[in-house]
């Protein structure tokens, strides 16, 4: 953390300032190389033979079959250890019994924003000396400090709310020069460069990132109150499991999905971790998920149907849709849902949102939607 406050010129004192010029000032006279491969090169290179990964993602089936499986035949045969990072005392037993290399997991995580006690997290591995690298994409550099936090290292998609336009595909990882300049030697030999172009336009997006993020950070709570007061809204009780068939795991998987609530959203006191999100970050980001009738994406007019997020434009996606070629049944045990959205707010008038969004509930019938809490089917029945 050290090293990267050294680089900061002493005239840019706030966010805001070293958003608009340290693509440009700060580069003049340091090379940093900081824009690189950021989760490729930062948690599957990094390992030596035989090392161990902890992973706190979404325990979507995807993500499982991508570590356990694509990585570790394909590259470094690391053992990867799928864990639910809310449950303290597990991570606490996995480090003390293991030689664990790193710790790493989004935090808020996609699409259910649960958040991770960074922190805590950071000083339970560090009394063994496992590193903590820490996703902050949804959170963006300007709501959450995680290196302040004690994380080693912070990867960001900059193809998100960095870059802000939908024009680029970047990423990055900050941390301790010791730590990145061991992750640039592999990415020096893998690739991963950017385009000049690329490059071009991820400091012209730099430069507007706190206006956008300000602006999505409000129109997204403010949506989010409104939509967790909604009847059309549905809610679901939470579910847990004490394992997954088929998997080799360390300890017990509890799914990390919200307990309480029907939106999806730290900002909002019915989140699970609202008191960690308060306390870890300024702002609460630009993504709500929430659950409703499938009919209410196709009656936006606002929004594009995407996977993207983090844009100028609003995104909505249906996260089962997304993750079509997973069997139904797997993905209900992770939360997805047929009825799951996935709204990300761009930078349009409030108002002009909450119209859009208003009407297209409207068009879910009141008396005649059926909602099975038992399997998460959403029928229209006439």
């Amino acid at each position: 953390m050290e090293d990267v406050n050294k680089l900061k010129p002493s005239f840019l004192s706030s966010d805001e300032s070293l958003a608009v010029h340290a693509g440009e000032r700060l580069g003049r006279e340091i090379v940093t190389n900081s824009i690189r491969t950021p989760a490729v090169s930062t948690t599957t290179y990094f390992y030596k033979n035989s090392s161990e990964l902890i992973d706190s993602k979404e325990k979507r089936i995807v993500s499982q079959e991508y570590i356990l499986h694509r990585l570790t035949i394909c590259y470094v045969c690391f053992q990867p250890t799928l864990i639910d990072a809310s449950d303290i005392a597990g991570l606490q037993a996995i480090v003390n019994n293991h030689e664990v290399s790193m710790f790493f997991t989004e935090s808020p995580t996609n699409p259910f924003l649960r958040c991770v006690d960074i922190k805590l997290v950071s000083e339970i591995c560090h009394k063994r000396g496992t590193l903590v690298c820490i996703d902050g994409t949804i959170a963006t550099p300007l709501n959450q400090k995680a290196l302040a936090l004690g994380a080693d290292l912070v990867i960001q998609s900059a193809t998100k709310y960095i870059g802000g336009h939908n024009d680029v595909l970047a990423g990055c990882i900050s941390g301790s020069m010791k730590l990145v300049s061991e992750i640039r030697i592999m990415h020096n030999l893998l690739g991963g460069t950017l385009s000049p172009k690329a490059a071009y336009l991820l400091i012209w997006g730099i430069k507007t990132m706190h206006l956008r993020v300000k602006q999505q950070n409000s129109t997204t709570l403010r949506m989010a109150r409104v939509l967790e007061a909604h009847p059309k809204v549905f809610y679901t009780p939470s579910v847990s499991l004490s394992a997954i068939s088929g998997r080799k795991l360390m300890l017990p998987l509890l799914l990390p999905r919200a307990t309480t609530g029907r939106v999806y959203y730290p900002g909002l006191p019915s989140h699970p971790e609202h008191h960690i999100a308060k306390r870890k970050m300024t702002y609460f980001g630009g993504l709500v998920t929430f659950e409703t009738t499938i009919k209410f994406i196709d009656s936006l007019k606002i929004p594009y149907i995407a996977t993207s997020f983090g844009g100028c434009e609003s995104f909505v996606d249906q996260p089962a849709a997304r993750n079509w070629d997973v069997p139904r049944d797997e993905r209900l045990k992770y939360g997805l849902k047929d009825n799951l959205v996935r709204f990300s707010f761009g930078v349009e008038d409030f108002d002009d949102l909450k119209a859009d969004i208003l009407q297209a509930l409207d068009t879910i019938p009141t008396k005649t939607s059926l909602y099975s809490h038992q399997n998460g089917v959403v029928s229209d029945k006439n």
